[in-house]
């Protein structure tokens, strides 16, 4: 049972958005058992005879306010469904083969070492859960109570999040991420702070780039769900008598002409200027 209704998580998620001023919503991840579960009002691709990637889901959500529902169904990007537990009866070789004929990383050898350890962990804990999909919608929009929550910015708005969740330097909070480039989004993202209880800091990664117009500059962190309030209770908190607020308080230097020869040049001919005028004017 949830310590927050689904109305507090819809607050926290205008709050998040407009206390940080970033550009996109804060995205909610529900995973279901169930079709049943999906409610009125979130829409799977498929039943619009299109697919769509986890990853492109979040976009859709966080950019234009979509709410969705990803399942085995639904998702193109098979390697995710697997690695999500969403189908029975696939083998770790098999899911390794699909990698390799991608050719993302040097060789079998290296795929494996890829795919083993953690992710194949998951795998086996997500298969053994149930889980058949995920509802994708903006937080300030969430229908139920998300699992994890994924919130996308710049390297400012991570800062901040970051202060809050170490402001009291409690080492459930803290965040400590591996980094591959794949699945950064639906894997680190969303699916890790669900059956890990940690946060995640997340570099977008190929998939992303690829199909989901993140731009240059953006990052994310992913969260479970419950965290996100104790990131409001401690955002702005560290350095707070210093200003340490949005809009940032930069440090303007406190110059003089002294900074370039040719401003102390001119700064000479000015004075120089205005002693003739004056001596004149007398």
């Amino acid at each position: 049972m949830s310590k927050y209704t689904v109305e507090e998580y819809q607050q926290a998620g205008l709050e998040i958005y407009d206390k940080l001023h970033i550009p996109t919503f804060p995205v909610a991840m529900k995973y279901i058992k169930d079709l049943n579960e999906i409610p009125e009002g979130v829409v799977r691709p498929i039943e619009k005879g299109q697919k769509m990637s986890i990853c492109q889901a979040m976009a859709q959500a966080r950019r234009w306010g979509h709410r969705l529902c990803i399942t085995e169904a639904d998702n193109f990007c098979t390697p995710s469904t697997v690695f999500h537990g969403w189908v029975q009866g696939v083998s770790a070789e098999e899911l390794i083969e699909s990698q390799v004929k991608q050719e993302w990383h040097k060789d079998a050898d290296a795929e494996k070492s890829q795919v083993s350890g953690m992710n194949l962990q998951n795998l086996k804990t997500m298969m053994g859960m149930g889980y058949i999909g995920v509802i994708v919608t903006p937080l300030h929009e969430t229908p139920v109570i998300p699992d994890s929550i994924v919130v996308y910015g710049n390297g400012l708005h991570m800062t901040y999040i970051i202060h809050a969740l170490n402001y009291e330097r409690k080492k459930k909070y803290e965040i400590t991420s591996n980094f591959v480039g794949f699945g950064e989004s639906c894997g680190k993202g969303a699916f890790q702070p669900f059956i890990m209880r940690k946060p995640q800091f997340v570099l977008p990664g190929t998939g992303d780039r690829s199909f989901c117009l993140i731009d240059d500059h953006e990052m994310a962190i992913g969260l479970p769900a419950q965290y996100v309030f104790y990131v409001l209770e401690n955002l702005f908190n560290t350095g707070d008598r210093q200003g340490l607020k949005l809009p940032l308080r930069k440090i303007l230097p406190r110059l003089n002409e002294k900074i370039t020869p040719g401003f102390m040049y001119m700064r000479e001919v000015i004075d120089k200027a205005k002693e003739k005028t004056k001596g004149g004017s007398d």
